[in-house]
């Protein structure tokens, strides 16, 4: 006995239609080829599935039993397909994003919340990638899209650039170091520096400035929070180093000094690494778009 996903549509098309004539206008096919399917479906089963000397045609205890099989299966092939044709179109998907960059959350929600109205079928989560290796869970389609800014040589992997930022050194207005200019390596020698919980290579002030002059800060102080790292900033607990987008909100609040790293300033680059195949997939191309585009509102708004 072979019963097929056709021969569920079957019966379910004459039952509803009452019908072989009007069941196989539904189905697309010849009375007579749909005659032909439900007698090698009875022959194949040993039963007859129709009590033919009714009008309209009736189902037999074992097509009564068919066709509830049929209720509870075609629904479920039905919505798989649909999914499918969503994937194909580009309207469903998922996007689970892991983040490198700490402090990516404060620009990252207020995209993702254009972007769940714009596309409210595609599965969204996020995953904090420095509590793991996110380019090698990329790589293996464990996550869709990595947030970073170190790009990689990877196979099957492009990293698109996002935007450039500067990481702006922040201190209490009553901090000595509120005098200069701007401040050097050399400045943070005797100071508390508070940072993110990050391995020291992902803090852009020992990547980008500490590390290559050789220089230890007296103490590091790791903190969760951005409000909290702003708090004991004011405090004048110790300084801090932070994306331009963070210190927007107290650029211009008299509690707190901004400062460029070196009088030159720093900049870096933030990028988005996707899979090459996930590139061109509309839904993958406008949270893209989105990305390059809130942060710079952000780091333009006046506190």
């Amino acid at each position: 006995m072979n019963i097929e996903f056709r021969h569920l549509r079957t019966i379910r098309a004459i039952q509803e239609c009452g019908g072989l004539a009007r069941a196989a206008d539904r189905l697309n096919i010849t009375q007579s080829a749909l005659s032909h399917q439900v007698k090698n479906l009875e022959e194949q089963i040993g039963v007859e599935l129709f009590v033919r000397r009714s009008k309209p045609m009736t189902l037999s205890p074992a097509g009564q039993r068919l066709l509830r099989l049929a209720d509870q299966v075609l629904p479920q092939i039905e919505a798989v397909e649909q999914e499918f044709a969503g994937l194909k179109s580009g309207k469903t998907g998922r996007l689970h994003i892991a983040i490198e960059c700490h402090a990516c959350f404060e620009w990252l929600f207020p995209v993702l919340e254009q972007f769940r109205r714009a596309w409210p079928d595609v599965d969204v989560d996020i995953r904090p990638g420095l509590q793991f290796q996110a380019l090698p869970a990329l790589q293996k389609e464990e996550v869709d899209l990595v947030v970073s800014s170190d790009p990689e040589d990877l196979p099957g992997v492009e990293f698109a650039p996002l935007f450039d930022y500067e990481p702006v050194f922040l201190a209490s207005s009553a901090h000595p170091l509120a005098q200069k200019d701007y401040v050097e390596a050399a400045d943070f020698a005797g100071e508390t520096l508070i940072t993110y919980p990050v391995d020291r290579p992902r803090l852009d002030v020992f990547s980008q400035l500490l590390m290559p002059a050789g220089v230890e800060p007296a103490s590091v102080r790791q903190v969760e929070l951005t409000a909290v790292i702003l708090l004991l900033v004011a405090s004048n607990r110790g300084v801090s180093v932070l994306p331009d987008w963070v210190v927007r909100e107290v650029r211009y609040n008299s509690d707190y000094v901004t400062r460029p790293l070196t009088a030159q300033g720093v900049t870096r680059r933030l990028y988005a690494a996707v899979r090459q195949a996930d590139a061109a997939k509309p839904f993958m191309a406008h949270v893209l778009r989105l990305m390059r585009t809130e942060p710079l509102k952000l780091q333009r708004a006046p506190a």
